[in-house]
């Protein structure tokens, strides 16, 4: 960004966090769409089981293969164009998806995941920069907030919308989000900067640590990159671990998330209409999480925290398995406890870097070796589902995944402050 720009930002603090909101309402909705309609999907084009489970896997997958890309992207690009970039990327993917073809359906699949990998690494990266450190938690927490709502919006809203239209119309709709999105990113960075790259390289302004004992910023061309006693993330234990971790929660999330409806039809009689109604409560409560986590992150350790949130994960695949009929219940503490698993995950990589290469470059492989692991929830869900009949295989696989994010997370953050 410009200084002029990062002035203007400064002077309406609200600005910016309202645009990130906007842009994150695109980044898990578009991958629940099918969720509600996935039987009319499956009746008209014929889709199996593990055909359908893709729908989710795909973009997932994209979230772990197209990492690297994104990386290279966002350092190209710079982060406000990368946003802006993933904003049409899903927007071109959500139209070609909406075609009433395998083909379409699964190639907008992919190419909306390719568009989300680029925005889930390099908001992070805006947040950590245009953001005080006193307020970073709290945004981070806004930003999740905001995944959850698109993700219970998409849900709850999914399959009246093709009960009316038919689900081609119905997720296709949801490119509205994405251009409402670029409208507001564009207002809030600047035309020039959300769309144009700057001809010249702009000095960037550098307050490291001795920087802020001086009590002032200095000017340098030289990237924070280049930053003597920066790690690569690959030669540090604890990215190996929140790696896990993520894997663990990303794992969780989409398998359920992918599955819920028709386990709810399955287990308790819900019509398709209600199945994608109930769902929504697993996504909407994730704001409570993502609120709460920063509060705690005040006082608390990110260890112990990452130790309640894996706690209260645990209730949604055990109460599923025993107490079916509380779905209620297990929703609202799993669904409060998946929204503070990727929050404080956030956190953590936000405390432990020291520049906006290092943020970037944590990021991505977190997030990409963390997706990696997640893409498999759907496709093995699925899998298990169709090969034993019922929901007991599944829910015992997402038990595992929850296991290793609370007891992997948090000995990995253990030295964290």
């Amino acid at each position: 960004m410009t200084g002029a720009v990062r002035t203007g930002l400064r002077g309406a603090a609200w600005l910016l966090p309202a645009a990130i909101v906007l842009v994150a309402l695109n980044f898990r909705g578009p991958i629940v769409a099918p969720a509600p309609v996935i039987g009319d999907i499956r009746a008209d084009l014929g889709l199996t089981a593990t055909v359908a489970g893709l729908l989710t896997t795909i973009p997932v997958l994209c979230f772990a293969l197209a990492t690297p890309l994104a990386s290279w992207v966002i350092a190209k690009a710079d982060p406000e164009r990368a946003v802006s970039l993933s904003l049409v990327v899903v927007l071109v993917g959500t139209v070609i998806r909406s075609l009433p073809s395998t083909a379409g359906l699964l190639v907008g699949t992919a190419v909306i995941g390719i568009g989300i990998t680029i925005g889930n690494v390099v908001v992070p990266v805006v947040i950590r920069r245009d953001t005080s450190p006193e307020r970073v938690g709290l945004v981070t927490g806004v930003y999740t907030s905001a995944l959850n709502v698109g993700s219970m919006t998409t849900s709850l809203a999914t399959a009246p919308i093709a009960a009316v239209w038919g689900w081609p119309v119905a997720i296709a709709l949801w490119a509205v989000l994405a251009v409402v999105a670029g409208l507001a990113w564009t207002y809030a960075v600047g035309a020039r900067a959300a769309w144009r790259r700057p001809a010249v390289a702009e000095p960037v302004v550098e307050t490291g640590p001795i920087d802020q004992v001086l009590g002032t910023g200095s000017i340098r061309t030289v990237p924070a990159a280049t930053s003597a006693g920066t790690v690569r993330p690959a030669r540090r234990l604890i990215t190996w671990g929140l790696t896990l971790a993520f894997g663990g929660q990303a794992f969780s999330y989409y398998a359920l998330t992918a599955w819920i409806p028709t386990l709810l039809h399955d287990e308790i009689g819900f019509s398709k209409e209600s199945s994608g109604a109930s769902s929504s409560v697993f996504q909407i409560l994730a704001v409570v999480g993502a609120l709460g986590v920063p509060v705690l992150a005040a006082k608390w350790r990110p260890r112990a925290i990452i130790a309640l949130v894996g706690f209260f994960w645990l209730a949604m695949p055990l109460g599923l398995l025993f107490a079916p009929q509380l779905w209620l219940l297990w929703s609202i503490l799993g669904g409060a406890a998946q929204g503070g698993g990727i929050t404080v995950i956030f956190i953590v990589i936000v405390r432990i870097v020291s520049s906006d290469a290092d943020a970037r470059r944590m990021s991505a492989f977190v997030q990409g070796g963390g997706y990696l692991i997640g893409s498999a929830g759907p496709l093995v869900a699925g899998s298990l589902h169709g090969a034993t009949g019922d929901w007991t295989a599944p829910l015992l696989v997402v038990l595992v995944a929850v296991l290793t994010l609370g007891v992997v997370g948090s000995v990995a953050a253990r030295r964290v402050a």
